[in-house]
């Protein structure tokens, strides 16, 4: 038995462009579904082809999911809308290779850095609104 936790961003139209845009930071697999896979699922054709769901794996166990809001949902907040961040942290090197990728593009709200518990620590909104806190633990 297994349990799992992990971010599921909404996005207005552009959920497709995210994935593929994290898929080159964080590598793994992406799948994408749009939402003519499902006949009937949609009722606007004009829409088809927005991501009803798209996951990216990675080998180490990172999971981000996302999907594209219908337009009969176009009032509801989308990952832009604040409040949430999504957070990367652990003592791998390969963290602030993430960084480095998201950062392109992005507003770099607090520098990769020392922080005053001892960790590197930086925050960014991404290309595409998201927020983001990556965490770097000293190695042991």
């Amino acid at each position: 038995m297994s349990i799992g936790l992990n971010p599921y961003l909404n996005f207005h139209g552009n959920a497709r462009e995210a994935l593929e845009f994290y898929h080159s930071a964080l590598g793994g697999s992406l799948n994408l579904m749009q939402y003519d896979s499902i006949p009937g699922m949609m009722g606007d054709d004009s829409e088809a082809t927005r991501i009803m769901h798209g996951q990216l794996d990675t080998e180490d166990w990172l999971t981000l999911m996302a999907a594209d809001l219908p337009g009969s949902m176009a009032e509801a907040p989308d990952a832009t809308a604040g409040g949430v961040s999504v957070c990367v942290w652990g003592d791998d090197d390969r963290i602030e290779g993430v960084w480095n990728a998201l950062a392109e593009g992005a507003e770099v709200q607090q520098p990769l850095g020392q922080a005053p518990w001892g960790d590197t620590f930086g925050m960014l909104k991404d290309r595409f609104g998201v927020q983001w806190m990556f965490s770097i633990s000293p190695k042991p």
